[in-house]
């Protein structure tokens, strides 16, 4: 599992990817102007890491149990 931020769950090689191809879209949406919208890539984004988030807290309960 590869980590991105100190307080980001750690993430699957599947969303690692899905992750890097999204933040490739937006940087080459940012290079097209400051006024573009990627509120729709940034809630793939924030759906990825929500679900990486809930995987890593059942996780967590199981490993407890």
């Amino acid at each position: 599992m590869i980590r991105t931020h100190p307080n980001d769950p750690p993430l699957t090689a599947s969303e690692t990817a899905r992750v890097a191809w999204l933040i490739a879209r937006m940087t080459k949406r940012a290079v097209a102007g400051e006024d573009v919208d990627q509120r729709d890539l940034q809630r793939r984004l924030d759906r990825i890491l929500d679900g990486a988030r809930k995987r890593a807290e059942k996780t967590t309960k199981e490993n407890r149990t």
